[in-house]
């Protein structure tokens, strides 16, 4: 399912660099808007293949954290 997320970005010196409003670590950059939205969709997969994977024999706990 696809997931609407927001794409804060900026012109550094003739780059747009952007990140995921929301989604820590995820930042790219490209030289037009269409070439930054591709490079971040491909820094946000890349972040969640991570996340996803665990080394075997991992094992999961809820806690409850307070912000």
């Amino acid at each position: 399912m696809p997931q609407l997320l927001l794409l804060e970005y900026w012109d550094d010196d003739g780059w747009l660099v952007g990140r995921l409003k929301g989604v820590p670590g995820v930042f790219s950059q490209g030289q037009t808007l269409e070439e930054l939205e591709e490079n971040i969709r491909d820094a946000y997969q890349l972040m969640m293949e991570e996340v996803e994977s665990a080394p075997a024999g991992a094992k999961t706990k809820e806690v409850v954290l307070e912000m």
